[in-house]
């Protein structure tokens, strides 16, 4: 196969394949049927221009048949007077237009039978678009039935152009929408862990705060009242001595075992003096 041939193949392929999806079936009736009422209309007005030659025959047929008759009673009264030159002359006329009346006769024999002819063709076509007709609107609205289920499963589907779009929107909605409560979630979770500052300055639970400032007021209190407690300046708390340990608890402060001894000594003195 040569090139040229491919390339004219590939080309009416490629026309074909356009044009059959551009193509509507139910336009493509009205058309035909259109057509044929058009065709229809043509075969009418030869019927009826056939119609009109015969009758134009039919009357001049029916004037020479007049004329003959003039010819012949003029005849007649030329041989009553005695004038049978004239009458040969009537006769020889009427002779003539006899022989028009048969050519006119066979010429409206022609027109009749093309008549008669047209008018069959005629009713056989008016039968057949009739029927096309009747075929047509069928066609047209099985078509038309057939089209509507179609896309009302392709709907229920989800394959028809409409709900993929649809649908696809859906989908990038959704994905968004995730993406904003996943970066949402990142971000309150930066922020409580101190990783990102809040410059707003309303960031937070007021009583979370609150709690957090007692509980850290609360360990600087614990922590000098065991320092006290190590210099002697006052009890060990609780919570202190639980941290230190039995340890702490057993050994006293050096300055806490001399008290004791200097309270003793200073008791002494004044019966020593007696």
């Amino acid at each position: 196969m040569s090139v040229m041939k491919r390339l004219s193949m590939i080309f009416k392929s490629k026309a074909n394949k356009a044009l059959d999806k551009m193509e509507d079936p139910r336009e493509t009736l009205d058309y035909s049927y259109q057509r044929q009422l058009e065709l229809l209309q043509k075969v009418r007005r030869g019927v009826a221009d056939v119609a009109t030659s015969r009758k134009r025959v039919e009357l001049q047929i029916n004037g020479l048949e007049q004329q003959a008759r003039r010819y012949e009673e003029q005849g007649r009264k030329a041989l009553s007077v005695g004038r049978e030159d004239l009458a040969r002359t009537a006769l020889e006329r009427r002779a003539g237009l006899q022989t028009q009346m048969a050519d006119l006769k066979v010429q409206h024999d022609n027109l009749q039978a093309e008549e008669e002819k047209l008018t069959l063709a005629s009713q056989r076509l008016q039968a057949k678009v009739d029927s096309f007709r009747t075929k047509k609107e069928t066609i047209k609205a099985t078509y038309t039935a057939a089209e509507a289920q179609t896309r009302i499963n392709e709907a229920f589907s989800g394959i028809s152009e409409e709900m993929g779009d649809v649908g696809l929107a859906i989908q990038r909605a959704e994905d968004k929408t995730a993406q904003m409560q996943a970066r949402a979630g990142a971000i309150d979770e930066l922020l409580a862990s101190g990783a990102l500052d809040d410059f707003s300055g309303t960031r937070g639970d007021d009583i979370q705060a609150e709690l957090d400032r007692m509980g850290g007021g609360m360990d600087v209190e614990l922590e000098l009242a065991r320092m006290k407690a190590e210099l002697g300046q006052g009890p060990a708390p609780q919570s202190a001595i639980e941290q230190g340990g039995p340890q702490q608890q057993a050994q006293p402060h050096p300055q806490q075992q001399a008290q004791p001894q200097q309270h003793t000594q200073q008791f002494r003195q004044p019966g020593e003096g007696a």
